[in-house]
């Protein structure tokens, strides 16, 4: 179990959520690689003019978008606190669980993004349902149960990046 102290930041406003560091990262991340890649995109193409100069941006930009998105990995410590905070309000827990059955679930879901961002996470569910016998630790979650907490780590990073990225970067329709 993680102590509240051991989550903060050192230097930070003692009132500083762990949650909202992680989210930072991640937007931070996303959003500097697509003002870098739009920069440098427009000098490539401004040497052959303005119309180089517009497709040079949006080529920069697409590019600087995707290597944002690589760096946009989630703060494993942050995510934990804010599913700490948040477990109990899902659909998928049952009455009188507690998060320790479900930390693992989430990390799992958590862990699973970070690695393949550009995945979708109904594609790979047949590896994590295969990996999860391993990764489970002292769970007492089965995947069918587990695996809802898992989608759930996953989906709010994916949107949390997909706010930060332009476009349906993640496929889901939203």
């Amino acid at each position: 179990m993680i102590d509240r102290d051991e989550t903060r930041v050192p230097g930070n406003n003692e009132d500083s959520h762990p949650a909202a560091t992680g989210i930072g990262a991640v937007l931070g991340g996303a959003a500097g690689g697509v003002a870098g890649g739009a920069a440098a995109g427009a000098a490539i193409g401004g040497m052959t003019g303005p119309v180089g100069a517009a497709v040079g941006a949006t080529i920069g930009a697409v590019a600087g978008a995707l290597a944002g998105r690589g760096l946009a990995k989630a703060d494993p410590v942050a995510e934990d606190a804010y599913w700490r905070d948040n477990y109990s309000t899902r659909s998928y827990v049952d009455a009188g669980s507690n998060y320790d059955d479900y930390a693992p679930a989430y990390r799992y879901g958590v862990d699973a993004f970070s690695r393949n961002p550009d995945r979708n996470f109904d594609d790979l569910e047949p590896e994590l349902s295969r990996d999860w016998g391993t990764a489970r630790g002292r769970s007492s979650l089965e995947w069918e149960r587990a695996k809802h907490a898992s989608r759930d780590a996953w989906q709010r990073l994916s949107d949390t990046v997909e706010r930060a990225v332009p476009g349906d970067s993640d496929r889901d329709g939203r």
